[in-house]
């Protein structure tokens, strides 16, 4: 156990993980992540259909125009429909998974040392597929940061590690979800702003 971890073993306290340790954690919250972006563009492929198609299917191309809905004139009610089970859903069961996304993810590491409720990567995805896939003017990029974020903070939270090796899973995660959203692996550079967070955060959150 020694191997694993320093400092103290109490609950009560963070416990900080060996390097080599915290590099697997940043691998495995990489996978997570990068498993829910992929998850997430299901998500946005399947309410797109349902409610512009009627039909159940997980393919979904945005470079491809959409064929004519058998909802005729009243398809102008999707939106509509798609803003009001987004606004339910935030409101209700996690109010922090309303906005872009980013700085929801750096408001989190400078004033709740990384601290991200789980539940929010599930309302965020939900929230997020339903706004996109019902003609929401969002992209996939924003979300999928605090999706990837929140797994990388609950996986800190989980271990009980420290606000500044919780806040470098929370880059991880951030910046593989950026990385499979955009398929490509410059991706990673859309992590830098809390790249840039965790130097400042682990100066202000040493222990």
């Amino acid at each position: 156990m020694n191997l694993l971890l320093e400092g103290n073993m109490s609950e009560k306290h963070p416990r900080e993980c060996r390097p080599f340790v915290l590099v697997i954690l940043c691998m495995i919250t990489g996978i997570i992540a990068s498993l829910g972006a992929v998850v997430f563009r299901c998500l946005i492929a399947i309410f797109h259909n349902v409610l512009f198609l009627g039909t159940w299917s997980f393919l979904y191309d945005a470079n491809v125009h959409t064929p004519p809905s058998p909802w005729g004139f009243f398809v102008i009610f999707v939106p509509v429909i798609g803003a009001i089970m987004v606004i339910y859903l935030v409101r209700n069961f996690a109010p922090e998974a309303k906005g872009h996304g980013v700085p929801e993810v750096i408001d989190a590491i400078y004033y709740k040392k990384g601290v991200i409720r789980p539940v929010v990567a599930i309302i965020k995805s939900l929230a997020s597929a339903i706004s996109i896939g019902s003609g929401g003017s969002v992209g996939r990029e924003g979300p999928i940061v605090q999706i990837g974020s929140a797994f990388g903070s609950g996986m800190g939270q989980l271990l009980h590690m420290p606000p500044w090796q919780t806040i470098t899973l929370i880059a991880s995660g951030a910046g593989a979800g950026i990385t499979e959203s955009v398929e490509s692996i410059v991706g990673i550079i859309g992590s830098d702003e809390i790249a840039g967070a965790i130097k400042e955060a682990s100066d202000l959150f040493p222990d």
